[in-house]
């Protein structure tokens, strides 16, 4: 029988091609593969198999080589995502030029990198960042243009290596540049151009204190990073220049608004205030014309002490002791530098007036400021009168447009005398406050209708606003914590939209108030979001959706077990997920001995599934409870 040369799995040489497997799989250096190989070699092994465990050890280094290759690039490409990282969130231009000039030294696993930039004014170019330099002279050289290696690849505007630099005579010498790089003890360079377009601005170096020859590749990779660092140097010169126009622009505007002031102090005092009271002005109108006549700033508060007019002061709380003050002295009162006044219609608190600036207002600037009061007195009446009649006819109509039945070509035209396009994109939003009155949540709703050019009033219990927009849930949120803010109570609001028409917005609001009761429904409460707002459970809420399917899809067997039997498995589910999914507190909760939750619990198991613990499936019966309970079939 001829003898087969084919290695035996028991054998030596199968031995030596599992250990040389073993190697790879280490990652061992190529100095240990080659042991391996010269032991083999001393083996007295056939012949046939001395040259297949050559070829396996040949093949063994190409696939070491190849490894090699494949880590060094995934290193390199890390590095360039790293970089670009850096440039995204540019906050620190040196910071930014340190980290690519240490991921050079890294990747290139040389001695020493460091970076030069061109200084225009003096002519020359000057280290801006060093990663393993030692010698302080080295770090203060300065070249000039033109000279060293630098210079070379400068005026070339391509990479340059030399592997021994003094002995290379390709690029201009100098002392200076020659004794600070044999001072470092620098032999082979490599030098990359930091480019813009056309025009070099610097250059990045990688360097070793021993001979070596710098391969392609590494070429490549530094030139990658010179071009990473020559757009972080671009965006910074950028960003500052920037910064430079605007602090110009800001002190032009600042310019520009002392220059106005001083021309409104300028204007007759008797004269202003006599127009504003023939033709009626608002309150902002008298703000303006009190500060200008006094030559300070004014601030106008109601009696709730919220803000209602502003004009050259910053905001301001209201003082009650010193409007109460004034009030019983029926005179303008100082307080801790500020003057104010109570504004009275006969013994009624309307409001008060506080001005800033002006701590020695005495005699005829005292009246004229107490006269002041008055105008915003009658101001205030008319502005109240006005707004009462409003909010009503206001009310009433939103009221009807929720409503279904309400002829829509009549709700259109009644819209239309009051200033509101129907056709246009709405936003609608319910409201609820735990702690605020009725009528205090829709005073506040009534301001912000106000603002906006939107309607508001009470419907099925609730305060509902309706405003031009199509962002339901940013303004949802914007007015929620606003809301919340000034009433100091936890104001939830609901909403829907855009919406356009009288059908659209009645079912946005039946949307909006789904949304309201899944925020509280999910504890949400002093938060404002629309339906998309909350995730899966928006989504199901929203029209067009199978709330009752959805929920018979997730807990159907444990509904209909509780339905057949009158047991009480889905409240005990609903508690053992409140509990954290803690037997032990669930009992506590449920008031039954933790062997009776057990019981219950591998009942749920064998209903819904053995993996209803699992996250998914414990998301998806979470999700499908707090449906149930919000939904009009719920339990809560």
């Amino acid at each position: 029988m001829p003898h087969s040369t084919e290695p035996q799995r028991t054998g030596p040489a199968w031995i030596s091609l599992r250990s040389l497997l073993d190697l790879l799989d280490r990652g061992a250096p190529a100095e240990d593969i080659r042991v391996l190989a010269a032991g083999v070699r001393a083996a007295n092994l056939p012949a046939g198999e001395h040259a297949a465990i050559e070829d396996a050890v040949n093949v063994a280094l190409r696939i070491r080589r190849t490894l090699g290759q494949h880590r060094r690039r995934e290193a390199e490409l890390a590095a360039l995502f790293d970089t670009a990282g850096d440039l995204a969130a540019l906050r620190d231009l040196d910071a930014v030029l340190r980290a690519i000039v240490h991921r050079a030294k890294l990747l290139l696993a040389t001695d020493v990198t460091y970076l030069s930039l061109n200084d225009e004014q003096a002519g020359d170019t000057y280290m801006r960042v060093t990663d393993g330099s030692v010698s302080a002279a080295f770090q203060r050289v300065r070249l000039g243009l033109g000279e060293g290696l630098g210079g070379l690849v400068a005026e070339r505007a391509r990479p340059y290596t030399t592997n021994d630099y003094q002995d290379d005579q390709q690029f201009v010498h100098t002392t200076a540049i020659d004794s600070a790089v044999l001072d470092e003890g620098l032999r082979a360079i490599l030098g990359v151009p930091l480019r813009l377009g056309a025009e070099v601005i610097g250059v990045l170096y990688a360097a070793d204190r021993t001979p070596r020859a710098f391969t392609p590749d590494e070429v490549a990779l530094l030139s990658s990073l010179a071009d990473h660092a020559a757009i972080a140097i671009d965006s910074a010169r950028m960003l500052e220049e920037t910064r430079n126009a605007l602090d110009e622009l800001n002190t032009a505007s600042r310019t520009i608004e002392a220059h106005h002031q001083a021309m409104r102090r300028a204007e007759e005092a008797h004269d202003r205030l006599t127009d504003l009271v023939l033709r009626g002005g608002d309150l902002a109108e008298v703000a303006a014309a009190i500060g200008a006549v006094l030559r300070g700033g004014t601030v106008i508060h109601d009696a709730e002490g919220s803000e209602l007019a502003r004009a050259g002061a910053d905001p301001r709380h209201t003082d009650t002791d010193a409007v109460a003050a004034s009030r019983a002295d029926g005179r303008a009162v100082p307080h801790d530098g500020v003057w104010v006044c109570a504004v009275l219609a006969g013994p009624e608190l309307l409001g008060s007036i506080s001005l800033t600036g002006r701590a020695d207002l005495e005699g005829a600037d005292r009246r004229l400021f107490e006269r002041a009061a008055v105008v915003t007195a009658l101001l205030l009446m008319l502005r109240r009168s006005v707004a009462e009649t409003e909010d009503r006819v206001r009310g009433e109509l939103l009221g009807d447009l929720l409503t279904p039945g309400v002829s829509a070509p009549t709700l259109t035209a009644r819209a239309r005398r009051l200033g509101v396009d129907l056709g246009r994109p709405h936003t609608v939003l319910v409201l609820q406050g735990d702690q605020a009155s009725r009528q205090q949540l829709l005073a506040a709703t009534a301001r912000t209708a106000a603002a906006h050019s939107g309607l508001a009033g009470l419907h099925q219990d609730h305060v509902v606003l309706m405003c031009p927009g199509d962002g339901p849930g940013a303004f949802a949120k914007a007015l929620a914590r606003q809301l919340s803010q000034s009433l100091a109570t936890p104001i939830t609001v609901g909403a829907a939209g855009p919406a356009a028409g009288p059908q659209a917005l009645s079912a946005a609001h039946d949307e909006a108030a789904r949304c309201l009761a899944a925020l509280c429904a999910l504890g949400h409460r002093g938060q404002g979001a629309a339906l998309s707002d909350l995730g899966f459970v928006g989504v199901l809420l929203g029209d067009r959706t199978d709330l009752i399917g959805y929920v018979d899809h997730i807990l159907g067997p444990v509904l209909a077990y509780d339905a057949r039997r009158g047991t009480e498995l889905l409240h005990t589910l609903r508690v053992y997920f409140a509990a954290g999914m803690s037997q032990a507190r669930a009992s506590e909760a449920l008031h039954l001995h933790v062997n009776t939750v057990v019981q219950r619990l591998d009942r749920i198991g064998r209903l819904l599934g053995r993996d209803w613990q699992a996250p998914a499936r414990a998301l998806e019966i979470q999700l499908a409870l707090r449906v149930h309970e919000v939904s009009p079939t719920g339990e809560g």
